[in-house]
């Protein structure tokens, strides 16, 4: 089978996918709406075409649309593999090829077609022509079922880690000689590994972090990343007199992040939209207990009490008192729970048989085989 893979740019989960594809036994191409020089996986042809530098616009559609077309027709791709909805899949779509895999990227669905209808609606319209949906997140599903999509042609498929990288043993190798040279040995640590954009939330965990900050003087907090709100957040630090209990990483290589998880007693997604959060799973994989907002997706991995605990999204008073109360909590036993859920329900090696599976059910539905 020839597959071509159409995403934005490159991301960790981009390269997992074309991993995947690359040692699939099928024919695999990728395709990037945003030109670049990226790395692309052995056994991985990479196309090239003018697509856009910028966001996509309404302008940009008629010329990426024709574009798009006409390198279809050369590739003769047997299944295209897009996402997210509201541009990629919506532009293979307008083409009229199929079959069409679309892939939510949990944005598009969660927080997009919420607030926007023009959105809603291209979402609508690449749904309606994809033959699969996939999805890592019951609730992504669901929207997508009320947009008018049949479940009956959902692969539900949470992305996973490597359980095999990330682990209790080797993080807390790694963490406690970092922790120790941070002489942060005796403190208890906050980790937080989410972009420093709207959508995530970091700034409700900054200024939870500086009111709790100022009760507990053992706080401490690991700022892996980067973003278009780096200004605001580093204010938020230095009004707080906060910037010497805190350590800003920046950006990580994936393979790396084992050590911040490791040096960290508990690990913070305060995201406001989110699918299945991939640094999640890494943290449950390698034993920490999680504090996350209360959003849809991180309820369905976090049990309260059990794997870590959940605030009301957006509530910094209510997280300050929650990261206050961890002193009194066993956070070896919910680590050691948290994971167990990964390991059940996060292995990458386990759930990346769903994908292939996916791509044969897209594949037959389009020649009329069984749904």
């Amino acid at each position: 089978m020839r597959i071509l893979y159409f995403t934005r740019a490159d991301s960790v989960h981009d390269q997992r996918f074309l991993a995947v594809l690359a040692e699939s036994g099928h024919e695999g191409f990728v395709l990037r709406l945003h030109p670049g020089e990226y790395p692309t996986p052995s056994g991985i042809k990479a196309l090239e075409w003018s697509g856009t530098k910028s966001q996509q616009t309404k302008n940009d559609i008629p010329r990426l649309t024709h574009e798009l077309g006409e390198l279809l027709k050369e590739v003769q791709p047997d299944l295209v593999h897009a996402g997210p909805l509201q541009d990629l899949a919506f532009l293979v779509a307008r083409t009229g090829f199929t079959p069409l895999l679309s892939m939510s990227w949990g944005f598009d669905l969660m927080h997009d077609v919420l607030v926007s209808p023009d959105a809603a609606e291209k979402a609508r319209f690449a749904l309606g022509h994809s033959a699969r949906l996939i999805t890592d997140a019951h609730c992504s599903a669901a929207q997508a079922v009320r947009l008018g999509f049949d479940p009956e042609k959902i692969c539900l498929f949470p992305w996973g880690v490597d359980l095999a990288h990330f682990t209790p043993a080797a993080a807390r190798v790694l963490g406690m000689v970092w922790r120790e040279r941070q002489g942060w040995g005796d403190k208890r640590v906050l980790l937080c590994l989410r972009s420093w954009e709207p959508n995530y939330g970091v700034d409700v965990l900054l200024r939870a972090f500086v009111e709790a900050a100022q009760k507990d003087e053992s706080l401490r907090l690991i700022l892996i990343g980067d973003g278009s709100q780096r200004e605001h957040l580093l204010s938020i630090l230095e009004e707080g007199k906060m910037s010497d209990k805190v350590f800003l990483g920046g950006r990580v290589p994936n393979q790396d992040l084992i050590t911040f998880y490791g040096a960290a007693d508990i690990y913070i997604t305060p995201s406001h939209v989110d699918g299945s959060s991939v640094s999640l799973m890494e943290a449950m994989a390698c034993g920490l207990p999680t504090i996350a907002s209360d959003i849809p997706a991180n309820a369905e991995w976090i049990a309260e009490g059990q794997s870590g605990w959940l605030f009301p999204d957006g509530d910094q008073h209510a997280l300050a008192e929650l990261l206050l109360q961890t002193q009194k909590f066993d956070l070896s036993a919910v680590g050691k729970r948290a994971r167990k859920v990964a390991e059940k329900r996060a292995d990458w090696q386990r759930n990346k048989q769903l994908l292939f599976l996916c791509w044969e059910q897209a594949l037959t539905s389009s020649k009329g085989g069984s749904q």
